[in-house]
């Protein structure tokens, strides 16, 4: 390409390039290869030993490449793989537009992980001196792995996951397959272990967060948390205060307690506390029965297996599938058909230790499909199920042919709230809404270590793989510090209070089909944002999102002072005496509203006081669209905010009136504050929630 006429709009020739490839995307359709569809997509940028670029391209898409300005000439490469996590894309970042380009993919911006290690071990990630609270509480134990090298694999995941470089033909056992790559994969990781096989402290956990902040880092991201302790005796509460004050954004995992109401830890004010959502990605068997009708099942058998039409039993004796004793008499070239009633867990279990060909499970439960699959096997659902079964008990000779390692993408309804995600209120503050966020943490593919089995066939056949596929909030956080990178790397005069501020009033409350977010754990009903926060993140309506929440050191010291806490026991969080509680303040300038109620309670007015920056390029008027929680008026005043320059600040009220119903017990109702920009080009959302106080907050 004649880099001379690349137009002055792009900042870089990657830029430029990137564009051109994705003008590609809409002038042409979606090509198809070997059963595998692909688009075009930039694979290298080339500044030095050649001007151009390296990409993905169909013969049609190359000849219309041909005709863009600048276009010298093109050689044939050998074919390359389509894309995975396929978060990535879940969450919109393209290296066209938004907030890859404009942060250049978090480069320069510093991740430290506090985790159980990272592998490959290197001089970077020593971490001989953060093992110190495991000796003092084994005396004489022998620290097996005294190094940042992961013993456990945890580590290695959430780091992957937050900034992990491109790495070609990955995936799990067949499943997931393409390339796998971090939310900010041009950051620079460093790994605090402070999680060994000896044990867990939180004198290692303060001591790991503190070599970070001395170090310099950014981000801290944090996959785990302390439950049943106050503020003053969590160490991510203590260390993260530190971090706030020298800028630096903390991103934690909201717990895998769920789905109960109050069971979230790291509902820390001053830190981003993320909860877990599933993403529009299933892993899936074919299951063809012997007259053609097809049927996509869930399975994560870890190996390229083939049932090909084999006999399908079902017979009540042996199907429900509790004993190996009994399905031992089953013939071996069959597929055992499982009713429901059993418990998967053991049917799965008893059919492994069997001699069963393969088989058939049904189940509706969202934690069936995050379970490993250590036998042929596929689970369908209850209402696929009685097609099986009147063929099984029909046809004069019933046979099935599964087929594994499938990857099904654009699943729907996506994201729902996973069923494990712990629950607000806070049991710190409740008086803080939390989570903030929802982030993808259901069956996240990423890297792994090789000394730890990843799959299992049978009772006593582990295998190792480069990547793991896992759920959970240790999961999500990862990817909101990733994004959290990337806004830094953007906007770096911004505080840790306006980046979190961005993330959670551009979040979306909707998922794929457009309809609010469903929560798992609640028979699918909409989410509240006790469950997700303000909703899935959005990393590049994140990038501008018009208004900001800000708040100060200062801002959280007073919010500490109503807390009922001692000068010593809010000392210990903020380290100085410098701080004064001349001006207790519960009402936190916060991105979201909670009011509370218990069982004495049947009615109460709460009014908030907020302020919001201007950060869009000028001025601009807002003006409110509320939407009450059931039960409860809502008011804002006023009701128009009128800016006239960037960073310029406008304040206003919202209160809520409540009054108790009978139907009010224990229940959890919501709605928002929108804030919309006259030209239409923000909206900033804030939810309002209205619960009762279900956990002891004597903190």
């Amino acid at each position: 390409m004649d880099k001379s006429l690349m137009p002055k709009t792009f900042s870089s020739h990657k830029h430029w390039f990137s564009s051109i490839i994705h003008s590609l995307k809409s002038r042409t359709t979606t090509s198809s290869l070997d059963g595998h569809s692909f688009s075009p997509y930039l694979l290298y940028s080339y500044d030095n030993v050649a001007h151009g670029f390296s990409a993905f391209l169909s013969k049609e898409e190359l000849e219309t490449l041909k005709k863009s300005p600048g276009f010298i000439s093109a050689y044939k490469d050998k074919s390359v793989t389509l894309d995975t996590t396929h978060t990535i894309e879940f969450l919109s970042l393209n290296p066209t537009s938004g907030l890859w380009p404009a942060s250049n993919y978090g480069d320069d911006v510093i991740v430290g992980v506090i985790d159980t290690g990272i592998w490959p071990e290197s001089d970077s990630f020593k971490a001989n001196d953060l093992s110190k609270g495991v000796i003092a509480a084994n005396p004489g134990v022998n620290i097996s792995m005294n190094s940042a090298r992961d013993t456990m694999g945890h580590g290695t995941h959430t780091s992957s996951t937050a900034g992990g470089n491109y790495v070609d033909d990955a995936s799990f056992y067949g499943y997931a397959s393409g390339t796998a790559k971090g939310i900010a994969p041009r950051a620079r990781l460093a790994m605090y272990k402070v999680i060994f096989d000896e044990g867990r402290y939180a004198s290692d956990v303060l001591a790991g967060m503190d070599k970070a902040v001395d170090d310099g880092v950014d981000i801290i991201s944090i996959s785990m948390g302390f439950d049943e302790v106050p503020l003053y005796e969590d160490p991510i509460a203590i260390a993260s205060f530190a971090a706030m004050e020298k800028g630096v954004v903390v991103s934690s995992s909201a717990g895998n307690a769920g789905p109960a109401l109050g069971t979230l830890h790291n509902g820390i004010p001053w830190v981003m506390t993320v909860a877990a959502g599933t993403i529009d990605r299933s892993f899936a068997g074919n299951l063809t029965l012997g007259n053609g009708e097809t049927i996509i099942g869930w399975t994560m058998f870890p190996a390229s297996a083939y049932l090909d039409d084999m006999r399908l039993i079902y017979n009540k004796t042996y199907s429900a599938c509790n004993s190996t004793k009994l399905l031992s008499k089953v013939p071996a070239d069959a597929i055992i058909f499982c009713d429901k009633n059993g418990f998967l867990y053991d049917q799965v279990d008893a059919i492994s230790g069997a001699n069963v060909r393969g088989a058939i499970f049904v189940s509706d439960r969202e934690e069936s499909f995050e379970m490993g699959m250590n036998w042929p096997g596929v689970v369908i659902s209850s209402k696929d199920a009685p097609v099986v079964i009147n063929y099984a008990t029909t046809d004069k000779r019933p046979s099935a042919t599964i087929k594994f390692q499938q990857t099904i993408l654009g699943t729907k309804p996506a994201p729902a709230v996973a069923l494990y995600t712990s629950r607000g209120p806070s049991p710190y503050f409740p008086g803080i809404l939390k989570p903030d966020i929802m982030a993808p943490g259901s069956q996240v593919l990423a890297s792994w270590i090789p000394t730890e089995p990843t799959a299992r066939i049978g009772p006593n056949v582990y295998l190792s793989s480069e990547f793991n596929v896992i759920s959970g909030t240790s999961m999500a956080c990862p990817h909101a510090s990733g994004v959290a990178a990337l806004l830094r790397g953007a906007h770096w005069d911004w505080s840790p209070a306006a980046i979190k501020s961005a993330l959670v009033t551009t979040a979306n409350p909707l998922d794929n089909t457009q309809n609010p977010i469903r929560d798992n754990g609640l028979n699918f009903t909409s989410a509240s944002p006790l469950a997700m926060g303000a909703g899935q993140i959005d990393p590049n309506k994140a990038l501008d999102p018009g208004l900001i929440y800000d708040a100060t050191p200062q801002d959280y010291v007073n919010l500490l002072c109503s807390m009922n806490y001692t000068q010593n026991q809010i000392q210990i969080i903020t380290r100085s005496k410098n701080y004064n509680c001349s001006n207790p303040n519960a009402d936190l300038n916060y991105p979201s509203f909670i009011s509370l109620y218990n069982d004495n309670t049947t009615s109460f007015v709460q009014t908030f006081q907020r302020t919001v920056t201007n950060v869009g390029e000028g001025a601009a008027t807002y003006k409110a669209r509320l939407s009450a929680p059931e039960g409860s008026e809502v008011e804002v005043s006023p009701e128009t905010l009128v800016f006239g320059k960037k960073y310029e600040k406008q304040s206003y009220e919202l209160t809520i009136k409540y009054t108790k119903n009978k139907d009010d017990e224990h229940k959890v109702s919501f709605g928002e504050l929108v804030w919309i920009e006259d030209n239409g080009n923000h909206t900033v959302r804030s939810p309002i929630a209205v619960s009762p106080l279900v956990i002891d907050s004597g903190f």
